[in-house]
């Protein structure tokens, strides 16, 4: 996105508030292509996937001593990274970092189970108001996300270690994301045309948009499901089975245009080196090709079955709790704390408004409903990071400094 209203990206905003991620930029990992789906058949691939995660951590970390931080939501892969962190090496100081949000499901105690078999210090990092650093991790990232835990994640990291070691990925490479696909599956069929089934899979994303999402843009924006459409339509019109499309489009998404260069762009500035070992290129070029079924058991809807296994070798399945839900905070809850105060005060006049980027007569008609549905609730969240953007970078009426309270 520029830094002038002239030229201010509308396919940017577009994108960001319907897909939550964009596509626009030049990502950092290179994006895929049906044909680097395509399933083949893999040896041994529990002692790949575990010795090359080990061989990544060496790479990374080179043998330091020094203390690392390790982000620990107490799944699958941040507990994988931490056991084989802690087998890799056995002596190494460790210190695990989960959060806490306010109003929200508190899994840091079950992090802090799995840091204590690993010996590590554990820190739970409380964040009371999500949004009050906004403006600090916007001008960060220079995009309009207003879902940036990881901001907190690493300014906390920085007082521990020069290292972050994470399980990112995961989900993306070996199929984590199940309420998707058991969802995609059941709104699809062999037949579906590339377009229904691009349809279907905003479906699974529901959350990302709103029913009248054409209506909440204004006119400079000049907003068309058909170019949303048309975005997605190579990842789902192609020879690949229809849960390898899945994974493509999950790749070729939020995690090159969201995940990746919003936790890398914190990284740089906070001065810590992020430590991926499931992101690493091997692990890529083989996830890439697992045949389906070493993924994902449609039966169960269970996801990750080899990371599954290598902690089930370990005996480390049992300690991780059955539905996770990660650094996650209750929207709702948010909305009511917070939320709904800071976008009166900063939408009610917003400049993003005034400059027809966004619908004044949509905003009007959903704003002071009562018990107003999530997906509203998150579009008005995205809204207020759009504004702290805009004013940031084109009014340039606002400091990186303001707090939102």
């Amino acid at each position: 996105m520029e830094k002038s209203s002239s030229k201010l990206d509308s396919n940017s905003i577009k994108n960001i508030l319907t897909l939550r991620y964009n596509p626009t930029k030049n990502s950092l990992i290179p994006k895929k292509t049906w044909k680097d789906f395509v399933e083949k058949p893999v040896s041994n691939p529990i002692d790949f996937v575990e010795d090359s995660i080990k061989s990544n951590i060496v790479y990374s970390i080179k043998n330091s001593k020094a203390k690392v931080a390790v982000a620990l939501s107490s799944g699958v892969d941040s507990t994988l990274v931490l056991a084989l962190l802690k087998k890799t090496y056995p002596t190494i100081p460790i210190s695990t970092i989960s959060v806490k949000f306010a109003e929200s499901i508190d899994e840091s105690k079950y992090a802090a189970k799995i840091a204590h078999k690993f010996d590590a210090d554990h820190h739970v990092l409380y964040i009371e108001n999500y949004l009050a650093e906004l403006p600090a991790a916007i001008s960060i990232i220079k995009q309009p996300f207003w879902d940036l835990h990881w901001y907190y994640i690493v300014k906390k990291a920085k007082t521990i270690s020069k290292f972050l070691i994470s399980g990112d990925g995961g989900d993306e490479l070996f199929g984590g994301y199940t309420f998707r696909y058991e969802k995609f599956l059941s709104l699809t069929t062999k037949n579906s045309s590339p377009l229904a089934k691009v349809k279907a899979y905003l479906q699974c994303h529901e959350r990302d948009w709103v029913p009248d999402q054409q209506e909440l843009f204004g006119k400079r924006a000049l907003f068309s499901w058909k170019e949303i459409h048309n975005r997605l339509l190579p990842y789902f019109d192609n020879q690949l089975h229809p849960l390898s499309q899945v994974f493509l489009a999950d790749f070729n998404g939020k995690l090159l245009y969201n995940w990746i260069p919003l936790n890398t762009a914190f990284h740089k500035h906070f001065g810590v080196k992020p430590v991926t070992p499931i992101l690493s290129k091997n692990v890529i070029s083989f996830a890439t090709n697992v045949p389906i079924h070493l993924k994902y058991d449609q039966k169960r809807n269970i996801g990750k079955l080899i990371l599954r296994q290598i902690l089930q070798k370990y005996s480390l399945e049992k300690m991780l709790i059955k539905k996770k839900q990660g650094f996650s905070v209750n929207t709702i809850n948010l909305w009511k704390l917070h939320g709904y105060d800071l976008c009166d005060y900063y939408l009610s006049d917003a400049r993003i408004i005034q400059d027809k980027w966004i619908n004044k007569d949509w905003f009007q008609k959903h704003f002071r409903k009562n018990d107003l549905d999530i997906r509203y609730v998150n579009k008005f969240l995205g809204i207020l990071a759009l504004e702290v953007w805009y004013r940031l970078f084109v009014t340039k009426e606002m400091k990186t400094t303001t707090k939102l309270s």
